[in-house]
């Protein structure tokens, strides 16, 4: 779904072809890919929403679990924050479950270790007692390897993934390897960008194949004292970045600010908080939702501006197309987290909440880090590279796919080739996935 505004699901001939090659590729695992904008997360919803299998879904983040409706895979399997070594963790938790499971989706595939998928094919194995790869359940990913990358902190950790393995992402894993064969599909229309010069630039920078007329066409909307207008959003590649530019923003608007704090219930740890625990605004400040709405008023990505703020609600002005300049009442949500149980009488696998996280869904928005900004579209972005530039890979493809319009885009600076990374693994292991 385009964050701009609620647009009825499109069943496209590529989502019919992928979701037979899940139906057809028996227990063999499935990677489902493809660049911003083509639909992966409303793929993943569909055939979560769709399927008849008992099946959990998964994610490597509290927050990306949050998005995917289900559980981190730590959680769910006990493993705990760590290398993870065949052998060496305790096999504890959910076995009632995962012996009556038939699947496991994963979302934010990339983010996925190999030593993480090494671990969660042991314990499958272990507590199904199956030597089947994944003890016989079927997996398939959700996810771009040229977008987020997996987290490899500390020497020891980089010294382990040099030794015990070809790189850190998931597909080096040895389950790969020696045991089943990951079948790979690429769904290539993009929603997003209309303008076919534009998606194919896009497509190039994605995967480094951009030349330099490429870099001198994007450049071309370099304007390093662009004064960033109403509805227009800084992507920056630092938090400090854009807390600066957010606080010195909401400074000049008149009056003090009203503080909301958010209210935690049981198991919600802070590193899955989806808001700000302490929201600060005022009258005038740009921001944007960070869910949707049950009544289809906004979505997650939809931009506004803040018209009134009130202890018990607030007034924003919605910007997004199909409510332009609609003023609504905005009030507090609630976010579950939630954990799988089987329930034997209904011979069903079901959620359960164990914590709750209670806040309005906004969030201040002059200014948004790119990681923040994923899955998002935006009419206009202004660019902001500076100070270091792009340090992770795929930083700058994530922030440019984030405007339907090369018109939308302006740059702060020049995007360099040093912008461009990529590891040279991930385009080895795309061209001989099948």
């Amino acid at each position: 779904m385009d964050s701009a505004g609620f647009e009825p699901v499109r069943v496209t001939t590529e989502f019919d072809q992928a979701m037979e090659l899940i139906s057809n590729s028996g227990n063999d695992p499935v990677f489902i890919t493809g660049s911003a904008g083509t639909g992966k997360s409303t793929l993943l919803k569909l055939f979560t929403d769709y399927t008849d299998r008992k099946m959990v879904c998964l994610a490597p983040t509290g927050v990306a679990a949050l998005h995917a409706g289900g559980q981190t895979i730590h959680s769910f399997f006990g493993f705990p924050p760590s290398l993870l070594v065949p052998g060496e963790f305790k096999i504890w938790k959910n076995k009632r479950i995962i012996r009556k499971l038939d699947l496991i989706v994963i979302d934010e595939i990339s983010m996925v270790r190999a030593d993480l998928m090494d671990a969660m094919d042991h314990f499958l194995k272990v507590v199904r007692k199956s030597e089947s790869h994944f003890g016989g359940v079927k997996m398939v990913f959700f996810g771009d390897l040229y977008q987020l990358p997996p987290i490899v902190s500390g020497v020891a950790a980089a010294n382990y993934f040099n030794t015990e393995y070809e790189s850190p992402y998931f597909f080096s894993a040895r389950v790969f390897e020696r045991e089943c064969r990951l079948h790979q599909f690429e769904l290539t229309e993009v929603f997003r960008q209309k303008d076919r010069k534009l998606v194919e630039l896009l497509d190039r920078i994605r995967t480094n194949t951009a030349d330099f007329d490429d870099l001198e066409f994007i450049n071309s909307r370099v304007d390093p004292s662009f004064d960033s207008p109403d509805w227009c959003v800084t992507l920056a590649a630092r938090n400090a970045t854009v807390n600066a530019i957010n606080q010195l923003r909401l400074s000049q608007l008149e009056g003090d600010p009203v503080l909301y704090n958010a209210k935690v219930k049981g198991k919600f740890p802070p590193n899955a908080f989806p808001a700000d625990s302490v929201l600060s605004l005022k009258s005038g400040a740009q921001v944007i939702f960070l869910r949707n709405s049950p009544d289809h008023q906004f979505v997650n990505g939809t931009l506004g501006r803040v018209v009134e703020v009130h202890e018990d609600h607030i007034l924003v002005r919605l910007k997004d197309g199909l409510h332009e300049d609609k003023v609504i009442e905005v009030e507090p949500f609630k976010w579950d987290m939630t954990e799988y149980e089987y329930d034997s009488k209904e011979n069903k696998l079901k959620t359960r909440t164990k914590g709750e996280f209670v806040q309005y869904p906004l969030k201040l928005a002059w200014a948004l880090t790119i990681h923040k900004a994923q899955g998002k579209t935006f009419e206009n972005v202004f660019i902001d590279l500076s100070g270091g530039g792009a340090f992770e890979t795929g930083q700058a493809y994530v922030a440019l796919s984030r405007c339907k319009t090369l018109e939308g885009i302006v740059l702060k600076r020049d995007i360099k080739p040093s912008d461009i990374k990529i590891d040279p693994l991930i385009a080895e292991f795309l061209g001989y996935a099948v």
